[in-house]
This record gives C-alpha cells, sequence and structure tokens, in this order.
C-alpha cells in the first residue's frame, strides 16, 4: 500500500491544478490563504513522493513519467496566473516566465532525445535544478501569498527569488546542454533499440 503512495501524491498534485486556478481567482482573503495552501500542499507533495518512492522501493515507470509532468503542470499554471495577474511589471513577467517555461520544454526535450541514445543518466536531476526547483516553489508561494512577511513585502521577495530561479534555471540548462554537448554533435548517432 505505502510503495502506493508516491503515486498517488503524483496525482494528486495534478488534481489541485484547478482548485488552484479556481480559488486564485476567487478574490480577497480566500485567494491569498487558500490559493496559498492548495499550491504549498502541492510543493510539499513533490518532495514526499520522491521522497517516499526511494524509501520504500516503490519507483515505478508510471511515477517516472508523471511526476516531472505533475511539477510542470503546476509550476507552469501558477506562473501564468501570476503573469495574467498583473502582481508584476508586465516585461519582468513576460521574460522570467519565458526562461523558466522555455528552460523545461528544452531540458525535457533534451532528456527525451539522450533516454533515445541510451544516456538518459547523464543528464540526471543536478544539484542545482533541485535548487533551482525549491526556490521557484517559494518565489511562486510568495507572489500568491502577496502580503507583508516579517515586516517585508512578500511581492517583491518573491520577484527577487523568481529572477534568481530564473538564472539558476539557465545556468542548469548549459549544464545539461554542455554534459549532452557530444552526443548532440556526434555524426554517428545510434539511438537505443530497446526504447
Amino acid at each position: 500500500m505505502i510503495k502506493r503512495l508516491p503515486n498517488f501524491l503524483t496525482v494528486l498534485r495534478i488534481l489541485l491544478v484547478p482548485i488552484f486556478v479556481v480559488l486564485f481567482y476567487w478574490g480577497s482573503d480566500v485567494r491569498t490563504l487558500a490559493a496559498t495552501g492548495v499550491f504549498a500542499v502541492a510543493a510539499i507533495t513533490d518532495w514526499a513522493d520522491g521522497y517516499l518512492a526511494r524509501r520504500y522501493q516503490g519507483v515505478s515507470p508510471f511515477g517516472t513519467f508523471l511526476d516531472p509532468v505533475a511539477d510542470k503542470i503546476m509550476v507552469a499554471t501558477a506562473l501564468v496566473l501570476i503573469a495574467s495577474s498583473g502582481e508584476m511589471p508586465k516585461i519582468l513577467a513576460g521574460v522570467l516566465i519565458s526562461v523558466i517555461i522555455g528552460r523545461e520544454i528544452t531540458v525535457s526535450a533534451l532528456r527525451e532525445w539522450m533516454a533515445e541514445l541510451g544516456e538518459r543518466r547523464k543528464v540526471a536531476v543536478s544539484w542545482l535544478g533541485k535548487a533551482k526547483a525549491t526556490t521557484q516553489m517559494i518565489s511562486i508561494l510568495l507572489l500568491v501569498y502577496e502580503r507583508p512577511l516579517f515586516g517585508l513585502s512578500g511581492r517583491n521577495l518573491g520577484i527577487v527569488l523568481l529572477i534568481v530561479a530564473a538564472a539558476m534555471t539557465l545556468w542548469s540548462m548549459v549544464g545539461y546542454l554542455r554534459i549532452a554537448w557530444p552526443s548532440l554533435m556526434a555524426s554517428d548517432v545510434r539511438l537505443d533499440k530497446d526504447r
């Protein structure tokens, strides 16, 4: 039973997306508190499903596929909602969110290509990727919450952290591309026949 819990948490994270969207646009205190709470639960399940899968040997092909999909759906949705809400200057929001979502698409395509070559492990998630994801989650929480926090503007702190996350996003993407570059530039490419 406990081996199935990681997959349940991953599916739950996807199911929370429409609830988050509705609460985000609900308005007033409901949006601030409930939407922040839903995103916080999603962020916690992101950590918990990976931990539980490793701890109790519950890693499965379904979970390995769905976990990054769930993460990207939740983060991309939150970023698009934040951009549309006017909480950030439009140009800044457009640049940061384009960088973050563009990187996710690029790295996902890169990992798929490397998997075709049988070299998926070369571009496995790095410590920088994990640090980027954590910074990104905290920045989104602050931008959704948008109230003062310990005397500081939650909105401004969220913007600063999102800028940091975008910089880490580019840094990690360059790292993955450097690792994969020899394979991408190889003239004699042999795809993995077992896939």
